[in-house]
């Protein structure tokens, strides 16, 4: 029922084996259920419908772009740079870019009107700014086949080469941004489908007619290398992610989407980066610098991303000295946004609030240590959950048990405990000072095409920040001079 099988007929007494139970099929299924639709069985969902027509447009783009991918093989290092080159010049082209703006005003009207975030859908120029940037680091990053690893043996040489997957399938919540990141997978020789939220669907077509597809034309690269699903239903995206063809799935958005996108593509045998759940997180022992925890902590909140300051842990030995500190920040960053502060405190901290100036523009919320892993979704006002901990260990503890195992920075003057935090601390990205610097193009200036925590384990062979240029596989070449070598 999982795979390309097409069911003729069922009825709501019917039952299906999901996760070791049995299920029995419901009366909305059964009614919308044709002759030709797929069912797919998901331990957290129950089953999903596929409507035919919905898995044949993802079929026909899926083959569009395996066609590509054959023919990228042939296309010359340079066609791939000019391609990134001459995105970003439509990009910079003013009458163009108004034109996608247009488009992008209408979506973030559309999903203000229907109280939605727009914090993320706005094609801001600092926005359009950022996509430059990332597609000139593409343009300027060779692709070599030179070996990778080399291996000499009497007679005989073995070379590891690296080699591209295939079609990437993407699932993006409604940012226009992420062409930038998709399109970087050409650049190790990839192709993508992708599906983006459908608050942003619009500005993306637009995208897509104005500035990728004439580039892809203007370079000599197959125009089946970049795909949009030309689609806004979720039944789309479970189609693209139980497309057995696809090489890699890659999901971004809230953790429930992005968890149920995972399990479907996982029990389809493809292979899943799932980017869901955020939230980063700061432990505070003793700090003499109270200026800098301060401004460390502002700057960990300016904006709502996944990598935005969620939870504080302050040591008790800390607490009477760096807790006002941290409330400056908070307030700080709140003050620049023209906004207010909502503060999650567990029973200690609310009490040694009483000893601290808070502003009025701060609210408090008491809050069980139960819930401290919970990610703040804000949208103007910034939200911050605050607690005690006995000491470091035990701060360090609370985070790899409540935490989503995503981003750690730990404020202390000790280098010993700032060790102890690093070597026991379950977390992929940490650090010592602002949480906001988890990026791949901020960090490493490899436009990211999502962020990996290790909430439901840790990733294989590669780090949590998935770039274009980490999406390959590896292939081995022989070159034998001894024509008498035998095993």
């Amino acid at each position: 029922m999982g795979g390309y099988g097409a069911l003729v007929k069922i009825s709501p007494h019917d039952k299906v084996l999901i996760d070791g139970r049995l299920v029995e099929i419901g009366e909305e299924i059964s009614r919308t259920f044709s002759e030709g639709d797929r069912l797919v069985a998901t331990p957290s969902s129950g089953l999903l419908r596929i409507p035919q027509a919905e898995a044949e447009v993802v079929k026909s783009c899926i083959d569009e772009a395996l066609i590509s991918f054959g023919a990228l093989s042939a296309v010359a290092d340079e066609q791939i740079s000019q391609f990134y080159v001459a995105f970003a010049g439509r990009l910079l082209d003013v009458d163009i870019f108004n034109q996608i703006r247009v488009v992008n005003d209408k979506d973030v009207a559309t999903a203000d009107a229907l109280g939605r975030s727009t914090t993320r859908l706005l094609l801001s120029d600092s926005m359009k700014q950022d996509m430059i940037e990332a597609l000139g680091l593409w343009g300027s990053m060779p692709t070599s086949d030179s070996p990778v690893d080399e291996l000499v043996h009497d007679g005989w040489t073995i070379e590891s080469h690296s080699a591209p997957l295939g079609v990437i399938g993407f699932v993006f919540e409604g940012r226009p941004n992420v062409f930038a990141d998709a399109t970087g997978v050409l650049r190790s020789r990839n192709v993508c489908v992708f599906r983006i939220g459908s608050d942003a669907f619009q500005t993306a077509e637009a995208i897509m007619r104005l500035c990728v597809i004439p580039s892809l034309e203007e370079s000599g690269l197959p125009t089946g290398c970049v795909v949009l699903l030309p689609s806004k239903t979720h039944a789309c995206a479970w189609a693209l992610f139980s497309d057995r063809r696809l090489s890699l799935a890659v999901a971004r958005g809230s953790g429930s989407s992005v968890a149920l996108l995972g399990e479907i593509a996982q029990q389809h045998g493809i292979p899943a980066s799932l980017h869901g759940t955020g939230g980063a997180w700061m432990v505070v022992s003793e700090t003499e610098d109270l200026e800098r925890l301060s401004r460390v902590v502002q700057f960990s909140l300016d904006r709502k991303v996944c990598n935005t300051l969620n939870t504080v842990v302050i040591t008790r030995d800390a607490l009477s000295n760096s807790l006002q500190a941290i409330i400056d920040g908070i307030c700080d960053a709140a003050q620049h946004r023209k906004a207010h502060a909502v503060l999650h405190v567990d029973e200690q901290a609310f009490n040694a609030l009483k000893s601290c100036n808070v502003p009025s523009i701060c609210a408090t919320q008491m809050i069980e240590h139960e819930c401290i892993g919970t990610e703040w979704e804000w949208e103007n006002d910034p939200e911050v959950s605050i607690v005690v901990a006995d000491d470091l260990v035990s701060a360090v503890a609370m985070y790899n048990r409540y935490s989503p195992s995503f981003v750690l920075s730990v404020m202390s003057d000790d280098a010993d405990e700032l060790e102890e935090a690093w070597r026991t601390s379950n977390s992929p990205f940490f650090g010592d000072g602002m949480t906001r610097w988890v990026d791949g193009q901020y960090a490493l200036h490899k436009p990211e095409l999502g962020l990996s925590n290790w909430q439901n384990g840790r990733t294989f062979s590669r780090g949590g920040i998935l770039s274009g240029d980490s999406i390959f596989t590896i292939r081995y070449r022989v070159r034998q001079t001894d024509s008498m070598i035998k095993r």
